[in-house]
C-alpha cells in the first residue's frame, strides 16, 4: 500500500470514529499528493462496484448521497458511477441501470484528472482541499452501507437475449401518459385536469389488464419485478402511506425502508409502471394544493403549519386510497363486462405472485404504527383536496 493509500485509508478511519481533526489532517496531507485524484477514483470504483454486487443501483447511490450528506456529494456520486460503468460492455447491462443512468444524467464530462475538473466546475470558491475532503466524506459514505435486495442482475451479469421486462410499458406509452399528467397537474381548471387525467388512467389500465390477459392465455412465465420509489422529507410518512395506497390498489406490494430515504415496490411491470407515474403526479397536485392552503396558526398566534401539513398529507392519502379501491373495482367490473369473461381469478392470481415475492425477498418483515400529528383543518382539507383529485378512468 502506496502513502496516498494510507492516506486515503485513514480519513476513511477518521471518519468511522468521527475524530474529525484526524479527518482534516489526513485530507490536507492528501491533497498535496500528485497521485491524490488517481488513488481516489480508484477507490471509489472498487466501492461502487461492491455496492452494486450487495443489490444497490445508480439510483439508490445517488440518492442516498445526497439524502445523507449534500446535493454537491449527489452530483459527484452520479460522476463517479458513470465512471465505474465503463468497465461493463452495453450488452451486458440491464435496461433498467441504462434507463436509471439517463434518468441521473450521469457522464463522465471530464477529461484529465477528476478533482481539478470538479473543482473548476464548482468554480471559484472551490479549493483542492475541499473538493478532496469532499469526495473522501462520500467515500465514507459508501463503505458503510448495507446489503439490499437484488432486483436485478448486476453490470457484467445481464444478458440482452432474454428480455427483461416481456410486459413493461412502452417508453411511447409512458411518453403519452407523463406528457397528459403533466397538463392535468399544470392546469388551474378542474375540467381540464380531468380529461388529460382521465385520458392518461385510460392508456395505463387497459394496459396492466391486458399484460395481465396475455400472461394468462400464455400460461405465464414473467414473475413480479422491483422498484425502488424515493420518499422525501419532509413529512415521510403520509408520503410513504399514499405510496401504499396506490401500490395496493394496482396490485402490488410496498416495503418502506425509512431510514434510506426510499420504499421497494413489488408487482408485474405493467403495475410498477402506473404506480410510479400515479404517486409521482399525486405527490405534485398534493403539493400545490398544500401550498395554496398557507400558513395556519392557533389562537394564540403559534404557527400550526407542520401539524396542518402531516394532518393534510395524511388525510389525502387516506382519501386517495379510498377513492383507488372503489374506482378500481369498478374498473375491473367495467373490462369483466366488455370482455365477456370474469378478470378476477386472474388478478387475484397476480397478487398472490407478488405476496410471494414479497415474502422469498423479506422474510423477516416488520409491522410498525404510523403516528402523525392531528389538525382537524388539515385533516378535512386534505380530504377535500384528495376528492378534487384527478384519478383518471378509474374515477368517472
Amino acid at each position: 500500500m502506496g502513502k496516498t493509500d494510507e492516506l486515503v485509508s485513514a480519513a476513511l478511519g477518521a471518519l468511522a470514529r468521527e475524530d474529525q481533526a484526524a479527518f482534516d489532517s489526513a485530507a490536507a496531507f492528501l491533497a498535496d499528493r500528485d497521485d491524490a485524484d488517481r488513488v481516489l477514483v480508484e477507490v471509489a470504483s472498487r466501492a461502487i462496484s461492491a455496492l452494486w454486487r450487495n443489490g444497490w443501483q445508480p439510483a439508490d447511490v445517488v440518492r442516498i448521497a445526497a439524502r445523507r450528506l449534500t446535493d454537491w456529494h449527489g452530483r459527484v456520486a452520479a460522476d463517479l458511477v458513470a465512471w465505474e460503468m465503463r468497465a461493463y460492455a452495453p450488452a451486458t447491462v440491464d435496461e433498467r441501470w441504462r434507463d436509471q443512468l439517463a434518468a441521473l444524467e450521469a457522464a463522465v464530462w471530464w477529461k484529465g484528472g477528476y478533482l481539478a475538473a470538479r473543482q473548476a466546475r464548482d468554480g471559484a470558491g472551490a479549493g483542492r482541499l475541499m473538493t478532496v475532503s469532499g469526495v473522501l466524506e462520500l467515500l465514507g459514505l459508501l463503505t458503510g452501507l448495507p446489503r439490499l435486495e437484488s432486483l436485478g442482475p448486476p453490470p457484467g451479469t445481464a444478458r440482452r437475449t432474454v428480455r427483461a421486462r416481456p410486459h413493461a410499458v412502452s417508453e411511447k406509452t409512458l411518453a403519452r401518459v407523463r406528457a397528459l399528467l403533466a397538463k392535468a397537474e399544470s392546469t388551474t381548471y378542474e375540467a381540464e385536469a380531468q380529461t388529460f387525467t382521465s385520458a392518461a388512467q385510460s392508456l395505463m389500465a387497459k394496459y396492466s389488464i391486458d399484460a395481465a390477459m396475455l400472461e394468462a392465455r400464455s400460461g405465464g412465465g414473467e414473475a413480479p419485478a422491483g422498484i425502488r420509489v424515493g420518499i422525501d422529507a419532509p413529512y415521510e410518512q403520509p408520503k410513504a402511506v399514499l405510496l401504499n395506497l396506490v401500490a395496493e390498489a394496482n396490485r402490488c406490494r410496498v416495503i418502506w425502508s425509512q431510514e434510506l430515504g426510499f420504499a421497494t415496490v413489488l408487482g408485474f411491470w405493467a403495475d410498477l409502471s402506473w404506480v410510479e407515474v400515479l404517486f409521482t403526479s399525486l405527490l405534485v397536485q398534493a403539493q400545490t394544493a398544500l401550498v395554496n392552503s398557507g400558513t395556519k396558526k392557533h389562537g394564540t398566534g403559534r404557527s400550526r403549519s407542520k401539524a396542518f401539513r402531516q394532518s393534510f398529507l395524511s388525510a389525502f392519502a387516506s382519501r386517495i386510497g379510498e377513492r383507488l379501491a372503489e374506482a378500481t373495482a369498478a374498473a375491473v367490473a367495467q373490462e369483466s363486462a366488455s370482455r365477456g369473461t370474469d378478470l378476477v381469478p386472474v388478478l387475484a392470481a397476480r397478487e398472490q405472485e407478488v405476496e410471494q415475492a414479497v415474502e422469498r425477498m423479506f422474510p423477516h418483515l416488520v409491522s410498525h404504527a404510523v403516528r402523525t400529528s392531528w389538525d382537524r383543518e388539515g385533516w378535512v382539507a386534505g380530504r377535500t383536496a384528495a376528492d378534487q383529485a384527478d384519478l383518471g378512468a378509474r374515477d368517472r
